[in-house]
């Protein structure tokens, strides 16, 4: 059975996927998520995961932040020799956020004031760093601040979005970082007939309804 599966993290990029993936995947397509408990901890057991993983058909798209590490392509390279280790590279995909899982959330305040039923939040939208969130240092420490400290790692903002029908051309319309996977792209395809909730999570949808291709690397 085709299968993607998702190596994140920490728990909080496993409740924005459990939310988002359902409602924006084919039927056909099983996904699973495993996450980790920090970016330590996923490098240590990502070779044992992927190694003794028994589905033969199955993809592995592995997700973590960049957080303040400067060399976002380094810290692909290094995944990625640990997927090469595994015996399945060519089955792997990576996906560095950058900064934050919470820079996403940045980039659509109204979802983020309709989940957690505050008010105000939207019209901020405007200001310029929360026009570009990829610049903030500490996106979840903003989050935090912004949201008088309501926000926690595992809300699932992401399941109070109404998700639109899931169009594969517009997610090809994402443009493509020569690093980081960026927020910027949420706003970016706002006029793509796509919800902000959509294309969150476009890059790594794409990964998971699309043949696996190094270049993405």
């Amino acid at each position: 059975m085709r299968e993607q599966v998702f190596l994140l993290e920490e728990p909080s990029a496993k409740a924005m996927l459990e939310s988002l993936l359902p409602r924006l995947l084919d039927d056909a397509i099983r996904f699973r998520c495993i996450h980790f408990e920090g970016k330590q901890d996923l490098e240590k057991q990502l070779v044992r995961k992927i190694r003794a993983y028994q589905n033969q058909q199955a993809r592995f798209i592995v997700l973590r932040d960049q957080d303040n590490n400067p060399d976002c392509r380094a810290v692909k390279n290094q995944l990625l020799e640990l997927c090469e280790q595994s015996g399945k590279g060519e089955r792997c995909l990576i996906r560095i956020a950058c900064r934050e899982l919470e820079s996403f959330y940045l980039a659509d305040l109204r979802a983020v004031e309709q989940a957690l039923t505050l008010n105000g939040l939207s019209s901020r939208q405007g200001r310029k760093k929360f026009r570009t969130p990829d610049s903030l240092g500490s996106p979840s420490r903003e989050l935090k601040i912004l949201t008088e400290h309501r926000y926690e790692k595992n809300w699932q903002l992401a399941r109070h979005r109404q998700a639109p029908e899931y169009r594969k051309h517009a997610l090809a319309q994402l443009p493509q970082s020569d690093c980081c996977d960026s927020a910027h792209a949420v706003r970016a395809t706002r006029d793509a007939s796509m919800n902000s909730s959509a294309a969150a999570c476009a890059t790594t949808v794409r990964a998971a309804t699309t043949p696996l291709n190094r270049s993405f690397i």
